[in-house]
């Protein structure tokens, strides 16, 4: 049976102006539900991060500001939400979500976060609606388990997965792969393992060329235990920020891809579900529903 972890904090409510980033969270196991992809049984409810988890990736004074709300108005103003003891406590669940998904995945072969994919957290800091990297803590919790000896993360967000790529700079057990827009935010990148800038404009045809000719390479190189899937489906050519040309049935194509990548390699793997801003939530919802519909194809 594939895992999906799904928390109601995942949908905690924000202030006007914020809300709309939330509301896939509601929207995505519903649909699923109703669809008939997945029950109830599918779904399991993560409890919170423990500190000493945390602490393995984020400095202890970073952690302190966000459990004893300290944090500046700058430090909020970059991460984009303000600061509410329900969003850090929303982020610590989101984090142990992406953990179990790991040992899910060990054994299922995938498991999937309705949440997470919060890439742009570094290990003092957050910002771009991140507090806390949960890819990057499931990773180094791997590490310290002795559950893997070298992970991949593959980030397919339109936004570089910055965070990630500083945390990871000097740790040559975890490999980031972060395939984005060369032109979206961040604008100052830092340096993954790999990076593959895409031009604005790029479309459903060369993006899927370049991954193509990009993935397969990579996994025989590297040789990763254990897969990170950060499966943002902000390269949609209806999403209001991300400048790509990539339609539905491309992005699902995406999906389906390193899925089957993977698979072949007997690689397990962890996805989340990263950005998606497109106006109309319905397409939204469509293509995250689509990534859990590749993986239960692919895996079950």
């Amino acid at each position: 049976m594939i895992h999906i972890a799904h928390s109601p904090l995942y949908s905690h409510p924000l202030p006007e102006g914020h809300r709309f980033p939330m509301l896939k969270y509601e929207l995505i196991p519903e649909q699923l539900k109703h669809e008939g992809v997945i029950t109830q049984k599918n779904i399991f409810t993560p409890a919170i991060c423990p500190k000493e988890t945390v602490l393995l990736t984020h400095t202890k004074e970073y952690y302190n500001k966000l459990i004893y709300q300290t944090l500046t108005a700058s430090e909020q103003r970059k991460i984009g939400f303000p600061q509410s003891p329900l969003l850090t406590e929303r982020e610590l669940v989101i984090a142990q979500g992406t953990i179990d998904c790991c040992y899910h995945a060990m054994k299922d072969g995938v498991a999937l976060n309705i949440a997470g994919g919060t890439h742009h957290a570094y290990a003092d800091k957050g910002e771009g609606f991140c507090l806390l990297n949960d890819m990057a803590i499931a990773a180094n919790y791997l590490l310290h388990k002795k559950n893997a000896e070298k992970i991949i993360i593959i980030d397919l967000d339109v936004h570089q997965g910055n965070g990630s790529a500083r945390i990871f700079e000097h740790e040559p057990r975890v490999f980031t792969f972060s395939m984005h827009g060369a032109h979206n935010y961040p604008f100052h990148k830092e340096k993954s393992d790999l990076d593959v800038p895409l031009l604005d404009g790029t479309d459903t045809n060369t993006y899927l060329s370049v991954l193509q000719n990009t993935l397969p390479g990579l996994l025989e190189k590297e040789k990763p235990q254990f897969a990170f899937f950060l499966s943002g489906v902000d390269i949609l050519d209806t999403d209001k920020f991300g400048k790509l040309k990539v339609t539905m049935e491309g992005c699902r194509q995406r999906d389906v891809f390193v899925f089957e990548e993977l698979k072949k390699r007997n690689i397990p793997v962890a996805v989340a579900m990263g950005g998606g801003y497109s106006a109309d939530v319905r397409k939204i919802v469509e293509a995250h529903c689509n990534t859990f519909k590749a993986a239960i194809d692919i895996f079950s």
